[in-house]
């Protein structure tokens, strides 16, 4: 289990500048290396760009060392977004790399900073600020990067596999950029066929359980770990250095201990349809609704002056209803049967049922500018 693998912590070693000759020559954009390196979380790596500056680490695997990993072919690392939930762990209010120590030993010479900066593709006046601005974690799988180590004043990139438990730094996209135990400046790996291993596998390792990370398709403002003390989950701001951890608003749908970033989902699956909400309902009642035939603010409206002749439901007061002069253009005749209409019936029946308690208004109370004396002739040309 990954968060097993990970539930002790301690200090690791720093990283020797005096390297073995695993890192390639070539640059980050160059052809990738046919040497993938393998990095144990406490080892010495080559060609260190600064002492380490490592806070915490876990290097805790049991069991021997797998056989046949040295020379063997390197298979793809399956891509995993950098926002996933459990993809780092750490323990609360505790940064796993001292940024501030990492950004003094890096600008202390103008030659490392540049070429750091031109490794990690930063402009070189921003190191310091850059490096700030990076949250640390530690891995929690082994994980593929292109390394890059300073040797004859620039720097080499290669190609390596990182064991988890290491220490990272990790951008606002949630890919790592740093690794602390040498301070080399990391960048997304470049698969390739023909790929071989190379160095000391851990024991436990894996091939088919590499993970590559992915940035992340938006800024993040903070990422979801894995606690190392107590296999629960912390939301570690992005850059607050373990200061303003907190427990996650939004827990994910499993606890640390069986959400395997190799194995677990990307991401929890999204809540797409939650905000889908039905606003139909109402509307069929919009035209049952007594409302707007109630209400005489329409100039045209003729159903004031109609309803107390449709009261009677009888053929003959349709005819009188010019006498009114009421039919406004809308009205396509007076002869149409709307008084079989059960629906439009309903509100104007009202008034009606109740002549005793109060007579309906008369067409000149209601419209005392008498606007229809002129729609006659309307209708007449």
């Amino acid at each position: 289990m990954a968060t097993a693998a990970l539930a002790s912590a301690l200090l690791l070693g720093g990283c020797s500048a005096g390297g073995a000759g695993e890192a390639g020559a070539e640059p980050a954009a160059a052809a990738p290396s046919r040497e993938v390196l393998l990095q144990a979380a406490g080892a010495q790596g080559p060609d260190a760009f600064t002492p380490s500056t490592a806070q915490e680490g876990a290097p805790a695997h049991s069991g021997t060392a797998p056989d046949g990993v040295t020379g063997a072919p390197v298979p793809a690392a399956r891509a995993i977004g950098g926002a996933t939930p459990g993809l780092y762990a750490g323990t609360r209010s505790v940064a796993s790399c001292n940024v501030a120590q990492q950004a003094a030993l890096l600008t202390a010479e103008p030659a490392r900073a540049r070429s750091f900066a031109e490794a990690a593709g930063i402009p070189e006046a921003d190191v310091a600020g850059w490096l700030r601005g990076l949250t640390p974690v530690l891995l929690r799988a082994d994980t593929r990067v292109t390394d890059h180590g300073y040797r004859d004043g620039r720097a080499t990139a290669f190609q390596t596999v990182l064991q988890a438990g290491t220490a990272v730094l990790v951008d606002q996209y949630g890919t790592p950029r740093v690794r602390c135990a040498c301070g080399n400046p990391l960048r997304s790996p470049a698969e390739g066929p023909g790929a071989v291993h190379t160095g000391k596998p851990w024991p436990g390792y894996a091939p088919d359980r590499v993970l590559a990370v992915t940035p992340a398709g938006t800024v993040l403002t903070s990422l979801v770990i894995a606690n190392l003390v107590d296999n629960t989950w912390i939301e570690r701001k992005a850059a607050g250095y373990g200061v303003q951890d907190r427990r996650p608003e939004v827990l994910p749908p499993c606890d640390p201990a069986s959400c395997d970033p190799v194995t677990a989902p990307a991401a929890p699956p999204p809540d797409a349809q939650a905000p889908r909400t039905p606003a139909d309902p109402a509307t069929p009642a919009d035209p049952q609704g007594p409302a707007d035939p109630r209400t005489p603010a329409r100039p045209q409206a003729p159903t004031a002056p109609r309803s107390p002749d449709r009261g009677t439901r009888p053929a003959e007061p349709v005819p009188d209803t010019p006498s009114h002069e009421a039919p406004s253009p809308d009205v396509p005749a007076p002869d149409v049967p709307t008084p079989d209409l059960p629906m439009p019936d309903a509100p104007h029946d009202l008034p009606p049922d109740v002549p005793s308690a109060e007579p309906p208004p008369s067409f000149e109370e209601l419209f005392p500018n008498d606007p229809a004396a002129q729609q006659p002739e309307t209708f007449q040309g």
